[in-house]
């Protein structure tokens, strides 16, 4: 049940190769003096700055003709393991590690697809995500309610088990400045752990905030701002975040909620007054924060302070007048946009959103903040009613990797697989589809680039996990 599929050899590009596609798409600059073997020598010494391996790499991969195939599949039996495995790896991606539905992690070799270890009995419940904290500590979390740490030199028992959340836990993000575990889960809670005070007994811990209906939680690469989706359709962001701050239900400051919108809404919004929404948070169990009380909050002197809260509703194409959730959240690897997987309240559409940060002040003095403006979309197919569909940038942010049916969809900002800031369109526009690659049985839930190699995975619901790479 755990063995190979009957794929070819997986030929993966060696550490340190990456860079060499940039020289051999350019010709070498004259250097006074050295020559060739002058330029050579120094170019073997210290890459220019303008060498960006993962950009490079991920441009390989599309440009490939024929598009990149299955190089190896590795098939988990459905019976045994579960469904659907969110695929994980690890920072140097020596390690590829996959959450089973059933109590298990698996741990692969992802560029020979030999398998590593099970973790038999990881948890008691569904495992719910992987988080990689460096490249030999990691964390699982689970519908048990308990978040569990690994460490790869010793498998055979956890280093500690951490209680605190009521509910399922989903999610797992980690300041790497701080050394601080976040982890959020369907009571609602956001809860910090300190790993720097990590026992055989657990960790400390403390509640940071709650909301009702929460879906899914990350924090950006700068750890600056966090941002959590509901299944009610907003999207909450916590800006200038101090985790070490304890927040009492409540105690934030209010930015007053709107509706996300294009640049030249943007524009026309300046003769109309705000749209104010409500908002999912609250006091207490009894009801959401009144529109007076975030009125008042919103018209603080002297900028935001810290962990003051932001509320909006994500403008979906047709979505004007009906509602939708977020099932799945994503940041772009440099902090410029958030990444949303929205369904409609019907769950008989589904989008793939994009939306740019934009910093600073409001519009207007008197208008709400937006920091949030769609710049492209995409509908997707609407295969597998019910289930959430995660998807992913890639490692320079220049791909999108969607689950798109049976497959995985491409997607790009335009045809060249151009940065975000270089082809910002003034009104949103529709991402590009760059290739389209398909191998497994079932609907495919998952999805996630290699940090280091040209690879991706990607999960299905029946239990097949399919590695994607060229064949040169």
């Amino acid at each position: 049940a755990e063995g190979i599929g009957s794929g070819g050899p997986v030929i993966g590009l060696p550490a340190g190769m990456e860079p060499e596609l940039e020289l051999l798409s350019a010709s070498p600059p004259p250097v006074p003096g050295g020559g060739l073997f002058g330029w050579l020598r120094g170019r073997s010494l210290a890459p220019p700055p303008a060498v960006d391996p993962a950009r490079d790499t991920f441009r390989a991969m599309t440009g490939l003709s024929p598009p990149p195939q299955p190089a190896d599949s590795v098939y988990l039996s459905t019976r045994t393991h579960g469904a659907a495995p969110p695929p994980e790896y690890s920072p140097d991606g020596s390690v590829l590690t996959v959450a089973c539905e059933q109590t298990e992690v698996l741990l692969f070799d992802p560029i020979s697809s030999k398998h590593i270890k099970t973790l038999s009995e990881a948890h008691e419940d569904c495992v719910n995500n992987i988080r990689f904290l460096d490249n030999r500590l990691f964390a699982t979390c689970s519908d048990d309610t308990t978040i569990a740490l690994w460490d790869l030199r010793k498998l055979n028992t956890k280093v500690c088990t951490l209680h605190g959340h009521t509910s399922w836990v989903k999610n797992i993000e980690y300041d790497t400045n701080t050394r601080l575990l976040v982890t959020s889960g369907f009571d609602g809670n956001v809860i910090i752990w300190d790993t720097n005070r990590c026992t055989e007994e657990g960790c400390p811990h403390k509640k940071f905030f709650h909301t009702r209906f929460l879906m899914r939680m990350r924090l950006t690469p700068d750890c600056s701002k966090m941002l959590i989706s509901t299944s009610s359709g907003y999207l909450l962001i916590l800006h200038d975040l101090d985790l070490n701050k304890s927040l009492e239900v409540g105690s934030y400051p209010i930015l007053r909620a709107r509706r996300t919108t294009s640049s030249s809404d943007i524009t026309s919004s300046g003769s109309s007054g705000p749209r104010a929404v409500g908002s999912p948070c609250h006091q207490n169990d009894s009801g959401p924060l009144s529109e007076k009380h975030m009125s008042r909050s919103s018209q603080r002197e002297g900028g935001s302070p810290r962990n003051s809260l932001e509320v909006l509703t994500p403008e979906v194409p047709g979505e004007r007048d009906r509602g939708n959730c977020i099932t799945s959240l994503q940041l772009h690897p440099k902090g410029w946009a958030t990444l949303l997987r929205c369904s409609s309240n019907t769950d008989d559409q589904e989008w793939t959103c994009v939306y740019e940060f934009q910093e600073g002040a409001p519009v207007r003095p008197v208008s709400p903040r937006c920091s949030l403006r769609l710049t492209h979309c995409i509908e997707e197919a609407n295969v597998g009613r019910g289930y959430i569909k995660e998807l992913c940038f890639s490692p320079d942010g220049r791909m999108i990797s969607s689950p798109h049916g049976f497959g995985i969809r491409l997607l790009g900002f335009d045809a060249h697989c151009s940065e975000l800031v270089d082809c910002l369109p003034k009104e949103a526009s529709p991402l590009k589809e760059i290739r389209s690659l398909y191998s497994h049985n079932d609907v495919v839930l998952t999805t996630k680039f290699s940090p280091t190699h040209c690879q991706i995975a990607s999960g299905c619901l029946s239990g097949r996990v399919s590695l994607y790479q060229p064949k040169f």
